[in-house]
């Protein structure tokens, strides 16, 4: 067991690396406008309390979940349709948020690379695929 200052620098560091996964993703959901754009589309703007309730219930059973290690066994075919599925709602998002707040023009304009800018997409797509492989194979055995 570590030294009682070792215990509350990984609690701090816990709950800062929360706060600030929990502020990208409100901000994500902020910027897309996900929940009065959802109400628009379904004619359902009485209701945004309950889309917003969703969303933190969602995200309270999700860390709860992932806390305590609840698992379905659901078997491979199944898990690897959701796994796809989730992939893709990840993918769509992340190009949603590109494509509303223009981030890689203006990084590669800021950074005078206009001339790159397909290399620098090709290098965060196989950063991004690189760093999953990684934290699969190494960090889930």
């Amino acid at each position: 067991m570590g030294s009682i200052f070792q215990i509350v620098f990984i609690c701090l560091l816990g709950v800062a690396g929360g706060i600030a996964v929990g502020g990208g993703v409100i901000a994500l959901i902020i910027v897309l406008d996900i929940i009065p754009r959802l109400s628009q589309l379904t004619d359902t703007y009485h209701r945004v309390h309950w889309y917003e309730g969703a969303l933190i219930t969602g995200s309270f059973v999700g860390t709860v979940a992932d806390f305590w290690r609840w698992s379905v066994p659901l078997g491979p075919v199944v898990s690897t349709i959701i796994g796809l599925m989730c992939g893709i709602f990840i993918g769509m998002l992340a190009a949603a948020l590109t494509e509303v707040l223009n981030v890689l023009p203006i990084l590669a304009k800021r950074l005078r690379l206009n001339g790159y800018l397909f290399g620098l997409l090709m290098a965060m797509v196989f950063g991004k695929v690189a760093g999953s492989l990684f934290d699969w194979f190494v960090f889930s055995k």
